[in-house]
């Protein structure tokens, strides 16, 4: 892999600014733990008037950039091949062969023109096929003019050499895992923040002096444990929301005794901010290879994952292996070794002495969080790895959420995949591995290509979090903005263009165009929300608020830092936005991906920027929004659950306006449960009708018939069997 800048910058926030205490993105100075930039002072661009890149500045409308080539492993790739038989008076003829499952059986009808009988069908990427001619619906035929081979039963038949085509393949739908073995395309993903989540043990409570702490905000640790997600779990929270995969908190030791500034840094030059953060967040780890004990101990993690496991539960652990605490032993006993284990200090952003501007794997994220140098020490490289494999073998946990992935020397992961596929089996449900998902942060809303580049389910990661997609769905759905919509794939350094249609519209023509950039056998995660962003409910209120930005593009791009000590939102009181929310929950969940439900935006969660955005979820008090919202989210597990249309099927628009998308969704030819639903999507605060789908429908939402002109109401999804 080349070392891409990372597209990392310093700026100053509106109140005097935070900056990093832990894990970086491409873009920003984060505070403990990555946030996107300020969309007031960053700009990309050499013109335009947006607050975060130009708009081009050209006056034309530059086409949406080629995708290239589709790409997937060579397992999965396709080649065209035309077949023929010489016509003698046939009725029919059919091709049949292994050049797909159950072409032998099912087989692909020949046209007859002139005197031959041609097919032509995908045939598998450098594998010979052994092939024979279906005639009159009774008869076994081969063609005497092409090459033959004996069957293992004695029996001839046509062959046809491998062939490759590098030019012009397809990428066919990865299989169907085996039973009882689990299907990545069908998680649903929940982000357990685990010290705002529940405390179930007071008795590991912690608690360092000189965290900041305000009215909504804490950078304290507030008590959460995985006590208290096994009780969730046991109650049966998880199963009744619909979501099968918990992605939990960091869980190995942090520096959980001490507190640590934020980082500004601005025009080249950084300083301590104001604030004291604590290692709450699970972002500044000590020692890989023990458990935070303010979590918990051993035994608690293991009941954790165990107490999933009866409940169908995959566990996916976040692994922090950029950097160490400065106050940890392992840093005092190899930081002087050679060659050493870490990277001299330099400060993120601090350009003016020589720094770089997060555009490296050398940088430290602040003066106490040690960059490993995984480029030049192999020992510190196999530690941390080591580590991570530590975890998998001692808990049993299916999968990672690797942090800030673009940050680290790629000979890391390239060490790390093949070394997971030991522990597969020992997570399987049954005689076949279960595949172990890796799943990346590369905090990226436009460069699609470099976030695709560290994708490749052989070697690399399964997938990564889908930030360009969060973009546009947040614009589309919860800003209801009417302005052209970003275009996709923009390179680094290059100037924003909004050039495509507005709202829905723009919206189904990204999801088109982003269906298909990614690897045939990747498994992007799509959300919403996370713990770097201001809380989802917030970008759906009637009016935006004043802290999120003056405008929409200025909302996109905010970390929301202004307001995450002081003037904290309160919870939204108007019912719409609630609705609004559970709608953009709709095109994730019926949309393939494995979707993440951000701790308590099932309920609407208010909060401004880091740290304000992880409060301590709330159990009781529900108003009868949060309670709708609730079961929006339930219902829309429910039906993805049982629909497979929607967890590995394609898309078509049926009919697409600003406003309303209506598409249907179809699984793929072959697909041992063939399924077809209809959804639409209504952003607008007026009831939309579609005479676009088929008739004798039911609505599985409301279960309730649907025919002729079929209304979708305002603020709303409905989907259609």
């Amino acid at each position: 892999m080349t070392l891409k800048p990372l597209r990392a910058l310093a700026f100053a926030l509106a109140m005097g600014g935070l900056a990093a205490a832990a894990c970086g993105n491409d873009k920003v100075t984060p505070v403990n733990y990555g946030q996107p930039p300020d969309a007031s002072l960053f700009d990309t661009g050499n013109g335009g008037s947006s607050p975060y890149g130009g708009d081009g500045g050209t006056g034309t409308t530059p086409p949406i950039p080629e995708a290239g080539p589709p790409t997937c492993s060579d397992a999965l790739k396709l080649c065209p091949e035309t077949f023929t038989y010489p016509y003698n008076g046939e009725q029919s003829v059919l091709l049949r062969g292994s050049y797909a499952p159950s072409a032998w059986t099912a087989g692909t009808p020949m046209t007859q023109a002139g005197g031959m009988w041609t097919a032509t069908v995908s045939v598998p990427w450098n594998v010979a096929v052994e092939y024979k001619f279906f005639v009159n619906g009774t008869t076994w035929e081969t063609n005497p003019t092409q090459p033959m081979t004996a069957d293992d039963a004695g029996d001839m038949n046509n062959l046809a050499s491998a062939i490759t085509c590098p030019s012009d393949y397809t990428c066919a739908t990865p299989p169907i895992p085996p039973a009882g073995v689990f299907d990545w395309r069908d998680a649903v993903i929940y982000f357990v923040f685990v010290d705002r989540f529940l405390d179930g043990d007071p008795s590991n409570d912690c608690s360092v002096t000189g965290s900041s702490t305000a009215e909504y905000t804490s950078a304290n640790y507030l008590g959460g444990d995985w006590a208290g997600v096994t009780q969730k779990i046991t109650s049966g929270y998880f199963n009744d929301l619909g979501v099968n995969t918990l992605w939990i908190t960091v869980p190995v030791s942090n520096a959980d005794a001490v507190t640590g500034a934020g980082v500004l840094c601005n025009n080249g030059a950084c300083s301590a901010d104001q604030y004291e953060y604590s290692a709450y967040h699970g972002y500044w780890p000590s020692d890989p290879t023990s458990v935070e004990k303010c979590f918990g101990t051993a035994a608690d993690l293991h009941a954790l994952v165990t107490a999933a496991h009866a409940a169908k539960l995959e566990v996916l652990f976040d692994y922090a292996m950029v950097d160490i605490h400065t106050s940890a032993a392992i840093y005092t006993q190899h930081v002087n070794d050679s060659p050493s284990w870490f990277t001299p200090f330099c400060q993120c952003g601090d350009t003016n002495n020589g720094c770089s501007n997060y555009d490296d794997y050398k940088c430290w994220f602040a003066p106490y969080l040690a960059h490993f140098d995984f480029t030049n020490s192999s020992a510190a490289r196999t530690y941390s790895v080591n580590a991570a494999l530590g975890l998998i073998q001692s808990y049993g946990n299916d999968a990672f959420r690797l942090d800030a992935i673009k940050q680290v020397d790629p000979s890391w992961l390239a060490s790390l995949r093949p070394q997971t596929t030991t522990y597969e089996s020992q997570v399987a449900d049954g005689g076949s591995p279960q595949r172990f998902y890796m799943v990346g942060e590369t905090y990226d809303f436009d460069d699609m290509a470099y976030i695709r580049s560290f994708i490749d389910p052989a070697t690399a990661l399964d997938g990564q979090f889908d930030f360009p997609l969060r973009y546009r769905l947040v614009d589309a759905v919860l800003l209801r903005d009417t302005a052209p919509m970003l275009q996709p794939a923009i390179p680094d350094n290059d100037p924003w263009v909004f050039n495509q249609p507005a709202g829905m519209a723009g919206l189904a023509s990204f999801m088109d165009y982003n269906d298909t950039f990614y690897p045939s056998d990747a498994v992007m995660s799509t959300f919403i929300g996370n713990h770097d962003l201001p809380r989802s409910i917030h970008y759906a209120e009637q009016t935006l608020p004043s802290w999120l930005g003056s405008n929409d593009q200025d909302a996109l791009t905010s970390n929301g830092s202004g307001n995450a000590w002081t003037g904290e939102p309160a919870p939204e009181t108007d019912p719409n936005t609630y609705e609004r929310l559970g709608n953009a929950f709709g095109v994730l969940l019926t949309n393939k991906g494995a979707p993440l439900i951000y701790y308590g935006d099932e309920i609407g969660l208010p909060g401004a920027g880091d740290p304000d955005n992880r409060r301590m979820m709330e159990w009781t008090g529900y108003t009868t929004a949060q309670q709708t919202l609730y079961a929006r989210i339930k219902a829309l597990t429910t039906i993805r659950a049982a629909h497979p249309a929607m967890r590995r099927g394609t898309r078509s628009t049926v009919q697409v306006d600003a406003d309303l998308w209506v598409y249907e969704l179809t699984t793929t030819a072959g697909d041992p449960d063939p399924d077809t639903v209809y959804v639409g999507i209504n952003r607008s605060d007026g009831d939309r009708t579609t005479t676009m789908l088929p008739s004798g429908l039911t609505e599985l939402i409301t279960n309730t018939p649907a025919t002729g002109t079929i209304t979708i109401p305002a603020r709303e999804t409905r989907i259609f069997k």
